[in-house]
């Protein structure tokens, strides 16, 4: 059996929804890496440096969050899977257009890696309307964030904004 599994995302930035579906997956498996995908094609808020470092500060101090690490990678999800023995792929689904989406991409992923599976969990309800998009539109707007990310990624988002 293998107990590790990757929660792969772009986190940019990491919320509040993120750390339901990360929190869910440390009470799954032993170990949890949580890969930043960075796309140097796409120009994002944070670098991945910043991402795994923003990410990293929230995970402080968080009794579940002691078999988490986080770490960043480029190109294919399965190849940076195959490369770390992950056997399993975390995906969080907030709705119907979230699932139809991440389907096809486990879809795809099961067609390149036949030995890796995804599954799909669901954040709180609470967490349900929260998307990276959101967070970074009301960031821009300078409105209140404290109902969707923590606050040192608020600190962050202000700042980026503020330039």
């Amino acid at each position: 059996m293998n107990t590790l599994a990757l929660y792969p995302g772009s986190f940019d930035p990491i919320t509040f929804g993120h750390l339901d579906i990360l929190e869910r997956a440390a009470n799954l498996f032993e170990r949890v890496v949580v890969t930043v995908a960075v796309n140097k094609e796409k120009s994002g808020v944070f670098t991945g440096d910043e991402r795994v470092a923003l990410i990293n500060e929230c995970l402080e101090g968080k009794e579940w969050a002691k078999s988490i690490e986080v770490d960043q990678f480029t190109g294919l999800l399965v190849n940076h899977a195959k490369k770390l023995k992950a056997k399993t792929l975390v995906r969080g689904v907030r709705q119907i257009s979230d699932f139809e989406y991440e389907f096809r991409m486990a879809l795809t992923n099961k067609r390149l890696a036949p030995e890796v599976d995804t599954i799909f969990l669901m954040p709180d309800e609470e967490y349900t309307f929260i998307s990276a998009s959101l967070v970074k539109e009301i960031a821009y707007w300078g409105s209140d964030l404290s109902s969707f990310v923590p606050e040192n990624v608020a600190v962050a988002l202000r700042e980026k904004y503020a330039k």
